[in-house]
């Protein structure tokens, strides 16, 4: 026959054991959140650029513009004819897992205007 604090060790051992595990999925998680998020702001960018690119502006300086503080440092623009490109970074909860989630949207602003 077991006492009852022995059994109540038990569970708090396996508690502890599942630690790790849990905090793995709870920081994998907020990785893919941050890389939603970027996928976001990456858009909103690309279209940025894009209606930057309609109206004569530049469009690396609406790019940047169109996204928060925190990720300015991290969005890449490629303008090429009339398409922009922008990458964004996530920021980094993961090592190694953030730099395979950067968000890659490209927006296109249509053919030229006819006169």
């Amino acid at each position: 026959m077991t006492r009852a604090g022995e059994e109540r060790g038990q569970s708090t051992v396996e508690v502890i054991a599942l630690l790790p595990l849990l905090l793995a999925v709870v920081l994998a998680g907020a990785q893919l959140l941050a890389a939603g998020l970027a996928r976001e702001q990456a858009g909103t960018a690309a279209q940025a650029a894009a209606m930057a690119l309609l109206q004569g502006d530049d469009p690396q300086d609406a790019a940047r513009d169109a996204v928060p503080g925190w990720s300015k440092s991290r969005v890449t623009v490629r303008v090429r004819a009339r398409r922009a490109e922008v990458r964004l970074r996530p920021p980094v909860i993961v090592p190694g897992l953030a730099g395979r989630l950067e968000a890659r949207v490209v927006a296109d602003a249509g053919p030229e205007a006819q006169p």
